[in-house]
């Protein structure tokens, strides 16, 4: 009898994908949690029960133009490479649960475009496998360097690709999520409106703010931008990859990212999956939550590495670098408003030809320098709470 389903329009089982593929094998346990080596695939066939997860958090592959180490897939056959898995963890996902996926855009090779493979991919989850997207995260990386460098700092005909795209999805459309878990500080003007108080109006923006608005909750909720500089060199994971003569994963995300959507998503005794574990950053954050915790991948030398986040801690000697003044004065990322260093000057024409022929460096144009504004210290949000009316009457113009 065919293995095969006649309906070639229908999504093979995960049996029949993953039936002659090798268990996945336990390579550490904690009291929490277990890194396992091996295909993922076999891990949900073998390991983890139907409807049984709570939160799958992981950050695949890319379908990227160069190859890794880490074996990423062509991003023209991504979406067929990802239907297994899909079918997988919707089989996996308790009703309520969630699949969060970390995803990174891809340039179309020798062009300055992008790829749509992960978009493609969303929406396949959501069409063919019955995913809702219960929201769209950004994780921008402020310490992202300008690339890709030939159309960003050669031909400058594009800017720094610093953000990857986060995809929040159920099987249902009101899996389990609180926001109160990941609560962040009020930002000094609010502090300041909370101090002085608010009259509610109807903004002449259209903004119908209540006397709600006033209230102080005791803290802020997050935006669907999470900006975490990606700037690990010398964590216990890094340390001991070095001791150990490792090379540490090439594409690791930092560990404040899935501590996020843990904390948001899932309770104490909640199930966390990272079938494309790398150096199991999801199991650490999920042992840092307290929650119970599987990952998985196929390559021995990164789960290997891996084990440098589960160690016993030590009264180590070594003390880590003292911050510098500016990052101990930053409590966040700072996204500069345009026009900050425009002076009604154009530097230099715009290429005729889009930037598809070089510009020798010796024939550029060295733009002039610009004068620089400083911000007003009055930020965009309490100019748009100010009393409109009173701000009329100073003689001040708002657009």
């Amino acid at each position: 009898m065919s293995l095969v389903q006649a309906d070639t329009n229908r999504p093979m089982t995960t049996h029949q994908k993953t039936q002659e593929i090798p268990p996945a094998k336990v390579f550490h346990e904690t009291g929490l949690g277990g890194v396992y080596l091996g295909d993922s695939l076999a891990l949900f066939r073998d390991t983890i029960h139907k409807h049984s997860v709570d939160l799958i958090m992981t950050s695949p592959p890319f379908g990227l133009v160069r190859k890794k180490d880490y074996g990423n897939v062509d991003a023209d056959k991504y979406v067929e490479w990802f239907r297994p898995f899909a079918a997988a963890f919707k089989e996996a996902l308790k009703p309520h649960g969630s699949l969060v996926i970390d995803i990174g855009g891809s340039w179309i090779s020798g062009q300055p475009t992008k790829s749509l493979y992960h978009y493609e991919l969303l929406i396949c989850l959501c069409r063919e496998f019955g995913f809702h997207l219960a929201q769209e995260f950004f994780w921008w990386n402020p310490a992202r360097l300008p690339t890709p460098a030939e159309w960003v700092t050669v031909r400058r005909i594009r800017v720094k690709d610093a953000v990857n795209c986060v995809w929040w999805l159920s099987p249902t459309p009101w899996p389990k999520a609180s926001n109160k878990r990941v609560l962040q500080p009020y930002s000094d003007s609010m502090k300041v409106l909370l101090a002085k108080g608010y009259k509610p109006k109807l903004r002449p923006s259209g903004h119908d703010i209540s006397g709600k608005f006033g209230v102080d909750n005791g803290a802020a909720i997050p935006p669907n931008l999470i900006a975490i500089a990606h700037t690990e060199s010398n964590s216990r994971y890094i340390r001991y990859c070095i001791e150990k003569g490792l090379k540490p994963h090439p594409a690791r995300f930092p560990v404040e990212l899935p501590e996020f959507f843990i904390r948001m998503l899932t309770d104490s005794d909640d199930l966390v999956v990272d079938p494309f574990a790398g150096s199991c950053v999801t199991g650490e954050a999920a042992e840092k939550a307290g929650r119970n915790w599987i990952c998985c991948d196929l390559v021995p030398e990164y789960v290997e590495g891996a084990l440098g986040r589960f160690q016993p801690r030590k009264a180590a000697k070594y003390q880590p670098e003292p911050k510098t003044s500016e990052e101990q004065d930053d409590a966040s990322y700072r996204v500069y408003k345009p026009g900050l260093m425009w002076n009604g000057v154009e530097a230099e024409p715009l290429p005729k030809d889009g930037g598809a022929k070089r510009i020798l460096p010796s024939k550029r144009i060295v733009p002039q320098p610009t004068k620089v504004f400083p911000p007003k210290p009055e930020s965009t949000q309490m100019a748009l709470l100010e009393d409109f009316p009173a701000t009329r009457k100073r003689g001040r113009r708002r657009s």
